[in-house]
């Protein structure tokens, strides 16, 4: 959408890494539950762990390792705790907050009433604008994205969401904050 990068030839996303509990339980989520297919898996060296890729359309790919020594899940500081209409979208400097995955428009409700149907507990449906509360209850001109939220079974906090208009300089308008501007006290 929009600008191009002009310094390097990217292609998207080649993978994102992440690490999980139990490597059988997300296979059955991401291939199961969400079908993107296994197409790699990696046996680490030393009983380190495994690492395994699911295709996540477009030659893109979401990793996972599952490593032997990995310290359990830290919800709030590796990723949000819940679910963004819950109130919950803190996660710390340098964590991975969501993982957004693009779906058709035209099947953006289809799908959002298939993963309530199933019985995934989902956000409401975000009208992502650029009003004071960032959502809207509908559609309009002014929504750029509509997106739904839902987490894996290690708290992955992950999100179907799909543009709804074309991006324009307009969209650029905001004077980026600094580490000085956070309310949490930053380490020296």
């Amino acid at each position: 959408m929009g600008a191009v990068n002009t310094k390097y030839e990217l292609g998207g996303i080649n993978h994102l890494a992440l690490v999980c509990s139990d490597m059988k339980r997300t296979i059955d989520f991401y291939s199961g539950t969400l079908g993107m297919p296994l197409i790699k898996t990696i046996e680490l060296p030393a009983d380190l762990g495994q690492h395994f890729f699911f295709d996540c359309g477009n030659g893109n790919t979401i990793a996972f390792f599952w490593l032997a020594d990995s310290p359990d899940a830290a919800p709030g500081i590796a990723a949000p705790k819940g679910l963004p209409d819950e109130g919950e979208l803190a996660s710390a400097v340098g964590s991975m907050n969501h993982v957004a995955f693009a779906v058709p428009p035209e099947k953006f409700d289809e799908y959002y009433d298939r993963f309530t149907s199933e019985g995934i507990k989902v956000s409401q449906v975000l009208n992502h604008d650029d009003s004071a509360f960032g959502v809207s209850r509908h559609v309009y001109p002014g929504t750029f994205v509509r997106s739904f939220y839902f987490q894996d079974p290690d708290g992955v906090l992950l999100e179907f969401a799909c543009w709804t208009r074309e991006f324009t300089d307009a969209d650029v308008a905001h004077e980026p904050k600094t580490a000085a501007d956070r309310r949490v006290a930053t380490s020296p």
